[in-house]
C-alpha cells in the first residue's frame, strides 16, 4: 500500500523559513484537516451508530493505538467519566507498552500482532463490546493484530486511520479514513493526522453520550463536580433551569451531587 502520511511534504528548506512563515505555513495546512474529516462523515456515523447499539445494550467501547494514537485514545476515553458521569469501564483507551508509552516511547511495543489481544483479555472483552483501533499510518502491527483477534472473537472492529486500503482498515467492520496527505514535517503524523484522528475521537464520544442520554438540550447534566469550575458551572445551569438564586442553587447542586438530580429533586418539589 501506499502511505500518503509518509510522503514528501509540500514544502521544502524548513529550517530556513521564519517562525512566522512556519506558523502560517502550518496552519495552512492544519485548515486541510476538517474538509479531509466531512469526507468520512458516512464512515463515522456507521461506526457510531454500532457503537451506540453495543453500549446500549451493556457493551462497552475500547480504543487500542500505539504511540500518538494510542495516547489520543486514552484522552478521549479518560474525559468520558468526569464529563458526563459514566462509569470509567464504559469507554477504555489502551496504548502499546502500557502506563508508560503514554509520557515516553516504549521500543517495540507496537511491533508486537498478539499483545494488543492480550491487553484487552485484561479486561475480559467479548463480543458485547466494540474495538476501535487507532493508527494513522494503517500499518501497525499492535493494532492490526488486535482487530484482527478481536474479529475472530465475534467482537465488532472500527478503526481511524490517515491512509486508504490499509491493513488496519482490512480488519475493520466500520473502517474510518481520513486522508490528510502528506504531513508538513515529512512523517510527523502527530501533526494533521493526529489533529484529525482527535475530531474524530471527539466525535465518536461526543456522539455516544448525547445518544446514551448524557446530554439534556445542551449540557453536561451528569458531569462530575470535581474542581470549582465545574461547581460553578454546575450551579448556573441549575439556577437557569429552576429560577433560584446562585447561592440556592449551589446547595442543591451540593446535596444533590449532579446537575440532573439537582433539578429533578426542585422539579419533584413543585
Amino acid at each position: 500500500m501506499k502511505k500518503i502520511t509518509e510522503q514528501p511534504s509540500h514544502y521544502r528548506h524548513l529550517e530556513k523559513m521564519s517562525v512566522s512563515e512556519l506558523l502560517r505555513n502550518i496552519n495552512a495546512e492544519d485548515k486541510t484537516v476538517p474538509l479531509a474529516v466531512e469526507k468520512a462523515l458516512p464512515a463515522i456515523g456507521r461506526l457510531v451508530v454500532a457503537i451506540v447499539e453495543k453500549v446500549r445494550e451493556g457493551g462497552r467501547l475500547f480504543y487500542i493505538g500505539a504511540g500518538t494514537s494510542g495516547r489520543l485514545g486514552i484522552l478521549d476515553a479518560s474525559e468520558c467519566p468526569p464529563t458526563y458521569g459514566v462509569p470509567p469501564d464504559v469507554v477504555t483507551g489502551i496504548i502499546a507498552g502500557g502506563d508508560r508509552a503514554i509520557r515516553e516511547s516504549v521500543e517495540h511495543a507496537e511491533d508486537s500482532l498478539l499483545q494488543a489481544w492480550e491487553d484487552l483479555k485484561i479486561y475480559h472483552a467479548d463480543s458485547q463490546d466494540v474495538v476501535v483501533g487507532i493508527a494513522a499510518s494503517g500499518t501497525t502491527p499492535y493494532v492490526v493484530g488486535g482487530l484482527e483477534s478481536c474479529r475472530e472473537h465475534g467482537i465488532i472492529t472500527g478503526c481511524i486511520t490517515c491512509n486508504p486500503d490499509s491493513p488496519v482498515a482490512a480488519q475493520a467492520d466500520f473502517p474510518v479514513e481520513v486522508i490528510t496527505g502528506p504531513e508538513f514535517v515529512t512523517g510527523s503524523t502527530r501533526m494533521k493526522s493526529g489533529t484529525a484522528q482527535k475530531l474524530v475521537l471527539n466525535m465518536i464520544s461526543s456522539t455516544l453520550m448525547i445518544q446514551l442520554g448524557r446530554v439534556q438540550d445542551n449540557k453536561m447534566v451528569d458531569m462530575q463536580l470535581s474542581n470549582s469550575k465545574l461547581l460553578d458551572r454546575g450551579t448556573r445551569m441549575v439556577a437557569q433551569d429552576t429560577g433560584l438564586l446562585y447561592q440556592e442553587a449551589k446547595a442543591l447542586l451540593i446535596k444533590h451531587g449532579s446537575v440532573r438530580a439537582a433539578v429533578k429533586a426542585f422539579d419533584n418539589k413543585q
